[in-house]
């Protein structure tokens, strides 16, 4: 076991079986093929991928899928890649990129530290999101939350300097966390934390997950940080 193997041993998710319909599973035959990235260990030809220099936003755990669309919708002079681990999630994006015929996003279906580590050029993507990754609220699951030193290594080796990391909860006690592990970083300083109900997010449109956090009286916490050189 490699000392890469053996940090992972401890994950961030549990991959859930969830039920494809048959329009989730027809996107996957038909639409996959197109726009689907396998994961592997040789690094990413951003240029090749997308068939030309952009700015690269990378998502971590997109999801259904829904506010990822939009966002390439939104932005075409930039190029996105999704990362998500669950088919389901993939399947209703690929249906979405469809209908919004957006041509500058990508998917990939894998442990999306792996795909940090390994197939993301250093230096190669402008920003990086992650919205409401799972809290993991009991203290004894704390260790699985993605937010962790090692991690924002691996974000910041992706990023060009001056790059931004943006990360949104709605857990109070997962914000907490964010802000000590991000405080004590020298790799990543604060531009901006926005702490409200909803009605603001940061650069970013609403998510599923933010909508179902609001209904149980949760706040929302944003926050823009930059790579520092």
């Amino acid at each position: 076991m490699t000392e890469s193997d053996h940090k992972r041993s401890i994950r961030s998710f549990v991959r859930r079986t969830g039920r494809l319909t048959a329009s989730q599973q027809r996107a996957l035959d038909e639409i996959w093929p197109s726009v689907g990235v396998q994961y592997g260990d040789d690094p990413l030809d951003w240029e090749t991928l997308f068939g030309r220099d952009a700015p690269r936003v990378v998502e971590i755990g997109f999801g259904n899928g829904d506010t990822l669309v939009a966002q390439a919708a939104e932005r075409p002079e930039a190029d996105f890649l999704g990362i998500e681990v669950h088919e389901p999630g993939v399947g209703h994006c690929l249906i979405k990129l469809r209908e919004a015929e957006v041509s500058n996003l990508r998917l990939l279906s894998h442990d999306a530290v792996e795909v940090l580590d390994r197939q993301i050029p250093q230096s190669s993507v402008d920003r990086i999101n992650l919205y409401f990754p799972d809290p993991w609220p009991k203290k004894r699951h704390h260790k699985r939350r993605i937010v962790q030193p090692a991690f924002l290594e691996l974000c910041w080796r992706a990023l060009r300097a001056g790059g931004a990391l943006h990360i949104a909860t709605d857990w109070a006690n997962y914000a907490e966390h964010i802000d000590e592990v991000l405080e004590a970083s020298p790799r990543f300083e604060l531009e901006e934390r926005r702490e409200h109900a909803g009605d603001r997010p940061l650069e970013r449109p609403q998510t599923k997950f933010e909508r179902r956090g609001l209904k149980l009286g949760h706040r929302i916490v944003d926050w823009r940080y930059r790579a520092i050189e």
